[in-house]
Formats: structure tokens, sequence, C-alpha cells
């Protein structure tokens, strides 16, 4: 299947879903999207051998695509840039000092939290998983989604604070979690490489620092020539390349994607562009951003639906799933309450909104790319299998549910 063919095919079938969705099933945008593409995969999967041609038809679709590479080395970037693009920069720096513990703190202690709770429980169930496979697992699953949590707060009623601190978190957790899940993956690959102190911090410098600057930069070179011109396409064509110079440079200088893209998408957001009527360029602009990340997301949470017609082995895998659910939870909960109480007085979050972050901390795709890219092993199929209940049970039942939970602690 050749690219353009490929292309159509995804584009189609997200077409397809989405009307669905909307016509009958009448679920959210992206958790309705999702669930269909799901129920699709495994009733596809399950009837394979009535309906063949389509059952290798999605299954050319599914192996067609590099949803690692897609996702983290193009989508990715397009997606934070776009929601970055409607964040509030005054609102992120007055919620600061709670959105930086989550981002780094937090993102630490639940991964190893995580791990040593999955540790023992396949040590108690005898399931042959290393430790540092399950801090690395940890290290993957702990940060919360940015595209799966901002799609789901766009539907919700969170009170706006913890909105900012939801958000602010998913945008910014992406350079803590690299930096852990690069170094564990090296341990656990016994890499030459020499894993220390000085290395962690320098990756970590590189990266976030690195990725930043590089944010900065093309939103600066970007904002200097949008505010020259006065033709909307030509603004958005800027924007456009912007987006996949720093996708293109930030691979090449491995340096943070995600946060080069955040970083562009906060200064763009919240200055004027044009030179004349700044207001309607600004809208139009934002509008056309909305779209793309619109249509982004459906692409992506189909490509996730469709993941399963590539995963007949999850079925060997439920019980790992079902438990790293739960501990996922657990070492989420643990690793806000815990920061929350020693910095009680900076923080000045109370219990009920402990509960909201904890079950508004949504995992995605970025989970199952991570997972995927691991290196061969015994173990890979095991991580990516639970991976995938994860994700699935964050989105499908955290999104649907969100409100509620929001409603009781309000």
């Amino acid at each position: 299947m050749n690219t353009f063919t490929l292309i159509t095919a995804l584009i189609t079938i997200s077409a397809l879903i989405s009307y669905i969705n909307n016509r009958f099933i009448k679920l959210p945008g992206t958790i309705g999207v999702i669930v269909v593409s799901l129920l699709l995969s495994l009733l596809i999967t399950l009837t394979g051998k009535i309906f063949p041609d389509v059952f290798a038809f999605l299954k050319d679709v599914a192996n067609g695509i590099d949803f690692t590479g897609t996702l983290l080395d193009i989508m990715l970037g397009f997606l934070l840039f776009a929601s970055a693009l409607h964040f509030d920069f005054n609102k992120l720096r007055k919620q600061r000092y709670p959105v930086l513990v989550l981002s780094t703190v937090g993102v630490v202690g639940s991964t190893f939290i995580f791990g040593f709770l999955l540790y023992w429980a396949t040590e108690l169930m005898r399931i042959d998983l290393p430790l540092v496979y399950c801090l690395l697992f940890g290290a993957l699953i702990s940060p919360t989604d940015p595209v799966a949590v901002l799609s789901i707060l766009k539907k919700s009623k969170v009170p706006p604070a913890l909105e900012t601190i939801i958000g602010g978190e998913s945008l910014l957790n992406d350079g803590t979690g690299i930096l852990l899940f690069v170094i564990l993956k090296e341990v656990a690959g016994q890499t030459n490489t020499h894993v220390s102190i000085s290395y962690a911090v320098t990756l970590f410098s590189h990266e976030v620092f690195g990725g930043i600057l590089l944010g900065i930069t093309s939103a600066i070179v970007a904002y200097r020539t949008m505010k020259r011109v006065d033709d909307f396409q030509i603004i958005v064509m800027v924007s456009l390349s912007m987006v996949m110079v720093i996708s293109v440079v930030g691979a090449m200088l491995h340096v943070s994607i995600p946060l080069a893209a955040v970083s562009a998408g906060l200064i763009l957001g919240n200055t004027s562009l044009g030179t004349k009527h700044a207001a309607d360029i600004q809208r139009y602009f934002l509008t056309v951003w909305s779209l793309i990340d619109e249509l982004l997301n459906t692409i992506l949470f189909v490509m996730i639906g469709l993941q399963i017609v590539l995963m007949p082995f999850l079925k060997n895998y439920w019980f790992t799933g079902l438990v790293a659910t739960i501990f996922v939870l657990v070492a989420r909960g643990l690793s806000i309450a815990v920061p929350s109480i020693i910095l009680r007085r900076s923080l000045r979050v109370n219990y009920g909104s402990i509960t909201i972050l904890v079950w508004a901390g949504l995992r995605g795709g970025i989970s199952v790319a991570l997972a995927l890219s691991l290196p061969e092993s015994p173990y890979k199929e095991t991580i990516l299998s639970a991976s995938y209940f994860v994700v699935l049970f964050s989105i499908i039942v955290q999104g649907l549910t969100l409100k509620k939970v929001v409603d009781r602690m309000v």
C-alpha cells in the first residue's frame, strides 16, 4: 500500500467513524472516535474468517502506519502547538508552583511507586518482569498525555484554576518523562553508556532547555515575519512551516520537540499577529489551528483504535493490564498527595482537587508510541499490552466519568 493510498484509507476511516459516532452513538468527540474505532477493530478481528478481505485491509492500514514515528516525530508537534496557542500564559504563571511540582516531582514519584508496586505484584503472581522493566513501564505511563488531557478538558467543567494546573502539567511533564524513559531504557538494554547523575543532568538540560530555546527562537523568527504582512494565507503558511522546522531541527539536535512546540505556541498565542486588523487575523488564525487540532486528534485516536488489529496477544496479558491500570491511579494519587501535604501552603491544593487531578490524569497515544519504541525483548509484549489497557481505561472510563467526579468534588 503506497503512501497516498494509506493516507486516503486512514482519513476515510476517520471520517466514517466520526460520522457513526456523531449520528448514532453520540459520545464526546475523541472518546466516541476511539470507542467506535476500537469496536470496529474488535468486530473485524473476531469476524476475520467471515470477512477476510476487510480484516486484511484494516491490518494493512495498521501495519502501514509507523505509529511511533508518525506520532512523536510528525503529529505531536502540530497537536501541542495548537493546544498551547489557546493556553493563557498569565493563568499558567499564576499556577506555576503546582504545575512545576506535578510535572517533575510528580512524574518521578509516580514512576518509582508504580514500578515497585508492579514488581511486587508480578513477583507474587510469578510473572517474569524484572524491576528495571517495571520502572521503565512506569516512566512511559506516568506522564499525562497532553493530547488526551486537553481534548477531554475542552468538554469538561473543571474549575479554571484546576484546568490550568492539569493542562499545564500535561504540556510540561514531557522533559521529565523523556529523561527517565531514556535512562531506564539504556539500563534495561545494558548499553555501554555510563548512566550517572552528571549524565542525567546533561541529558535533562539538553532535552529540556534545548527544546525550549528552539521553540522560543522559532517563535520569534515566525512572529517578526508575521508582523510584517497582512496576508492571512502567508501567516498560516509561516506557522505551518515553523512547526515543521521545529520537528526536523529538534530531531537533528536531539532536543525535546514537544517542549519546543509548546514554547512556540505559548508565545504566538499570547501576542497579536499582522500589521492591521490584528484582532480579525488572530481570530482566523486560531480558528484554522483549532480545525487542524480537531482533525489530527480524530486521526490519532482512530490510529490508536486500529492498533488493536495488531495486538492479538492482548488476551494473554489481561491480568497485568488490570493490575497496571489500578497501580497507575494509586501511584498518581500518592505522587500528588505527598507533595501537596508537604507544600500545602504554597500549592493550596485541597483533597477534592487531588481527586480531580488524579482522575483527570489521562494517558494516550504517547504512552503507546513509547511502548512500541522499546527494543525487542521477552518483556516488550507485556509492557505494550498493559500500556494499551491503561490507555483505553484512561480515555474511555476516566474521560466519560470526569464530569461526574468534578461535580461531586467541587
